[in-house]
């Protein structure tokens, strides 16, 4: 293939760049924004016919007022005057559904109008725009700065400053400003127009930004909990785990005379047992955040609720405890109704400091139940520890109880205390779902 000179090269280059340029202005003058944005970000209640009813006005107005002023004011006939005055203020109509088409209309009706009225015989009016025409077109412009995009507006307004300057050159006796002054209003009307479309945009993405935002974080909270909770059960499981295999290897030497099938059977279980700790291990694994540690001591349960009653009287408040299971509870149950417990009083402290409370634990038809409940605040007038909370406690309570199949209850009470009820079914129960209810 033969090389251009270096001459024709660049000529081309500037050539490919001046077609791209005209090819980009063209089409800011021909294809409208996709999805027009409501006027002014505001296209709700009243304001939506309000938006019809501002132009259909303008144009009621205008029409007959310009009709009056080309046939009297002008000099032109009935005829000319009535088809420019349509055609000069009815696509005013489109301004707040096609403001694109509306204004390629008004334009070259506007531009028709300059030329009929450059023979007319009235020299001293307004050229090459009337008022009729300066007040349509201002509302135009801002149709267009409040719907279309930023290239369109600009394009629209270099046609509309190189047409009017150029109006003023072909009749310089007739022009008395006229052209300039609607070169500085359309720019000014265009910029205000783009600027609320842009604020309004602004203000839209912000909102759809703080709903995704407020998603999300809502989700990883019920990660987070969730991945606790994965971790606290991993403990109780691991336990019961490794006390079947210690058992289970343990049980030919502690056990007289086991039959040699027994012995196999044993090894064959504590082998099980083995393997399945070590496949629960490589799933926390995932589960863990990097730095996590894994817990150095046994996990809490409700045996452990008179600590923590004591601990939130030493707080501050007053704690009434009673209830106790009658019989040994399964440890995943226990530890979850001792966490519940402990958040409903952790949030005690902070919301509702000295707040007389009481907490019930109890058996009943095969489930346990977990109560606890404050008063209001004595001191409403002092500020609590914390006016808002992360949510994490709730999420973790209602995460808890849907993995036993229980149900809670966490809401406010008339009085202006605070209420939570779970019930978690016991080992051999299974229990049907509930709605919970949040605070």
């Amino acid at each position: 293939m033969p090389q251009l000179p270096p001459e024709e090269t660049v000529l081309a280059r500037e050539r490919r760049r001046i077609a791209a340029g005209a090819r980009l202005f063209a089409t800011a003058l021909t294809v409208p924004a996709p999805e027009p944005a409501p006027l002014a970000g505001a296209a709700r209640g009243r304001l939506r016919w309000l938006q019809q009813l501002v132009p259909l006005a303008v144009v009621a107005v205008l029409l007959p007022v310009t009709v009056q002023v080309l046939a009297d004011g002008y000099g032109l006939t009935g005829g000319v005057s009535g088809a420019l005055a349509v055609a000069q203020t009815a696509p005013l109509l489109l301004v707040t559904s096609r403001p694109l088409t509306a204004w390629w209309l008004v334009f070259v009706a506007d531009l028709a109008g300059a030329f009929a009225l450059l023979g007319a015989p009235a020299a001293e009016r307004p050229w090459p725009w009337t008022p009729m025409v300066i007040i349509g077109y201002l509302l135009l412009c801002l149709g267009l700065g409040l719907r279309e995009r930023r290239s369109t507006v600009v394009a629209v307004w270099a046609v509309t400053s190189v047409v009017s300057l150029a109006l003023g050159l072909v009749a310089q006796e007739r022009s008395e400003g006229t052209n300039v002054l609607l070169v500085v209003l359309s720019g000014v009307v265009l910029f205000v127009g783009a600027a609320l479309r842009e604020r309004a945009e602004a203000r839209r993405k912000l909102a759809e930004q703080q709903t995704i935002s407020e998603a999300e974080r809502a989700g990883r909270t019920l990660l987070e909990e969730r991945t606790r909770i994965a971790r606290e059960l991993h403990d109780v499981v691991a336990h019961h785990m490794s006390v079947i295999t210690v058992q289970a290897d343990s049980a030919p030497y502690r056990l007289p005379d086991v039959p040699r099938e027994a012995e196999q059977e044993f090894a064959s279980i504590a082998a099980a047992a083995r393997e399945a700790l070590a496949e629960m291990r490589r799933l926390l694994g995932v589960l863990r955040s990097e730095g996590a540690r894994g817990e150095r001591v046994p996990q809490p349960g409700l045996e452990r609720l008179p600590q923590l009653v004591e601990a939130t009287v030493r707080g501050g408040v007053p704690v009434e405890h009673s209830g106790t299971p009658t019989r040994p509870l399964p440890q995943a149950v226990s530890l979850s109704a001792y966490r519940i417990v402990q958040e409903a009083l952790a949030n005690v402290v902070r919301h509702a400091p000295g707040a007389r409370t009481r907490v019930d634990i109890g058996e009943e038809a095969g489930r346990l139940n977990v109560l606890v409940v404050n008063e209001p605040s004595p001191h409403p007038e002092r500020a609590p520890l914390e006016s808002t909370g992360t949510g994490h406690g709730l999420v973790g309570m209602r995460e808890r109880v849907r993995l036993l199949g229980g149900a809670v209850d966490a809401s406010p009470l008339p009085d202006g205390g605070f209420l939570v009820a779970a019930w978690l079914p016991l080992a051999g129960t299974e229990a049907p779902m509930a709605e919970d209810t949040k605070a």
